[in-house]
């Protein structure tokens, strides 16, 4: 019978070659080890899903699996943005897991949002576009959300409002208002993706963002800025002029 392999090494049947165990690596070459001696930064992509995967299969570490999941995948993100069924047609990767990657990836996004409450969302411009991105970005589909603010432009409240197609989602200026004043936001900073990856604003989005901004100065709330969120960085309304 084989033994359970896993990060530590791959473990074979007793009739076949036993190959090196992780535990034979140089200590500076050992995934967890590097993490914990240098940080997780220096990693790269299949270190850090092999200390997610914690097991290999057989005849295969966990750095062995990660390695052969990214190229399957074709990146990390692909592998983050896979569905249950895309998750479970790869070895190694059954419910267990993917519930586990589910639960790391909306603790990142809190984590994210109480930073972000901590402080105006102004004043970590940073921060709130990597709160942004982590809402919006992998959505197959156009989301439209918004980031409510008080008078100190600290976050009261995100909601995405209007949910679309692949390539483009129904906005109701009217709704907009009547979730701003439900919330008693005094300004509202708007974000939405392109499934495309492709973040220049349409002509659409322009319109939308201006008859919003319209609909909102009649109840004296403020749109900070619009969002457009693809693959890069994301485009800023107001860093163009465009508000």
């Amino acid at each position: 019978m084989p033994e359970n392999p896993d990060i530590f090494g791959r473990v074979t049947d007793s009739n076949k070659e036993t190959l090196m165990p992780i535990t034979d690596w140089p200590a500076d070459e050992r995934p967890r080890e590097k993490l914990l001696q240098k940080g997780p930064a220096i990693l790269s992509d299949a270190e850090l899903l092999a200390i997610f995967l914690r097991t290999g299969v057989r005849g295969k570490t966990a750095v062995d699996l990660a390695r052969e999941l990214l190229n399957r995948f074709g990146s990390l993100r692909s592998l983050l943005q896979a569905d249950m069924e895309q998750f479970h047609q790869h070895p190694g990767l059954g419910p267990a897991k993917f519930a586990l990657l589910q639960a790391v990836l909306e603790m990142a996004r809190r984590h994210l949002r109480e930073d972000l409450a901590r402080g105006a969302a102004l004043s970590n411009p940073e921060l709130t576009r990597d709160y942004l991105v982590a809402q919006l970005r992998d959505y197959s589909r156009e989301v439209f959300a918004c980031l409510f603010l008080d008078s100190r432009h600290r976050m009261i409240h995100f909601e995405e409002l209007f949910h679309g197609t692949l390539n483009g989602t129904s906005v109701y200026p009217r709704e907009v208002v009547k979730q701003a004043l439900v919330v008693n936001a005094s300004s509202v900073i708007l974000a939405h993706n392109h499934p495309s990856g492709e973040s220049t604003p349409s002509d659409a989005d322009r319109q939308i963002t201006r008859r919003i901004q319209q609909a909102l100065a009649l109840v004296e709330i403020q749109v900070l800025d619009h969002f457009v969120i693809g693959d890069g960085t994301p485009y800023s309304f107001a860093e163009h002029g465009l508000l």
